[in-house]
């Protein structure tokens, strides 16, 4: 019988080992896809006439689509820094 004591041994170390394992994937992944939000501006203001169709935020700008289909890039202050009017 000491086959049996250690294959219970060796079976409770493989589990032990597959649970840390798994808490170690799982930290990883909360690690890495915890949401890091970026340093909004206190305020953006559109220009007149324009709403906002989306926004989505880069490393040292956020991008501002307008209804029309306009581009505006806003600096971390909320300053107005580019322009970009669609096609015609």
């Amino acid at each position: 019988m000491p086959e049996l004591a250690w294959l219970r041994r060796l079976v409770t170390a493989l589990a032990l080992v597959m649970m840390l394992g798994i808490a170690a994937v799982a930290a990883t992944l909360w690690l890495r896809l915890s949401p890091s939000l970026p340093q909004l501006p206190a305020a953006i203001t559109l220009p007149q006439g324009e709403t906002a169709a989306a926004v989505t935020f880069a490393r040292d700008w956020t991008v501002v689509v307008t209804g029309a289909g306009t581009i505006l890039l806003f600096d971390s202050t909320g300053r107005l820094r580019q322009s970009v009017a669609p096609d015609s």
